[in-house]
């Protein structure tokens, strides 16, 4: 009981610093749905550990219903979650979530296939998930990860990575660390396709210029 406490404190003050909207703890209790859902997972998960049949889902459901957003009483989910507006975000039972990490609107942690086990991604801390990204099976994703909007990812992804696209491309941060004021940032994030065309163009124009000088030079 002490740990699920202790992990809802840390959510209800992940909600409170995280989103620049909140303007009291009072507010944050009250109208704050993806606190609410959070609230209503913590205790579904301690029933669920004890294997007490039936009233784990149906407090998932209750909380489905009331916030719009679905959390599977299976789900490992570390301290410090911030579930920024939350409607339709989905977390599949086998899902394991670290701590510090960020869920944007219409996110959906999910499984594929039928089989039994884990089929539900592990996410690492201090990760940023971006609105209506999908983070399909059991795939691995590194700690101070970003996951672009609408992203969609297929395969683990590794530390200090930023993920974008359809399906999702990684982009290497290497050997530098996501400062935590960047974190909530999921729009201003590399496109490493376009950063590509714009190389083609360059080389491009290059060579146009090479082979106008080389014109020039026959003229003469």
């Amino acid at each position: 009981m002490g740990e699920m406490f202790f992990k809802i404190k840390k959510d209800f003050h992940a909600a409170l610093s995280m989103d620049p909207a909140a303007t009291s703890k009072l507010e944050v209790a009250l109208t704050y749905a993806g606190f609410h859902a959070l609230l209503c997972y913590r205790f579904a998960h301690g029933l669920w550990k004890k294997r007490i049949p039936f009233i784990p889902r149906a407090l998932s459901q209750l909380a489905r219903f009331l916030t719009g957003i679905e959390i599977h009483p299976g789900a490992a989910i570390g301290s410090g979650m911030f579930i920024d507006h939350g409607m339709g975000v989905v977390i599949g039972e086998t899902s394991e979530i670290g701590d510090n990490v960020t869920l944007f609107q219409g996110v959906t942690l999910g499984g594929t296939g039928k089989f039994r086990g884990k089929r539900h991604p592990t996410l690492g801390s201090h990760v940023v998930v971006g609105a209506g990204a999908k983070v399909l099976g059991p795939i691995k994703i590194g700690d101070y990860v970003k996951i672009g909007a609408n992203s969609v990812v297929l395969q683990d992804v590794p530390d200090h990575s930023t993920v974008v696209g359809i399906p999702g491309k990684i982009v290497r941060i290497k050997d530098e660390r996501v400062p935590d004021e960047a974190l909530l940032d999921h729009i201003h994030i590399p496109d490493p396709i376009a950063d590509r065309f714009i190389d083609l163009q360059v080389q491009i124009d290059n060579l146009k210029k090479e082979l106008e000088d080389i014109k020039s030079k026959a003229k003469d």
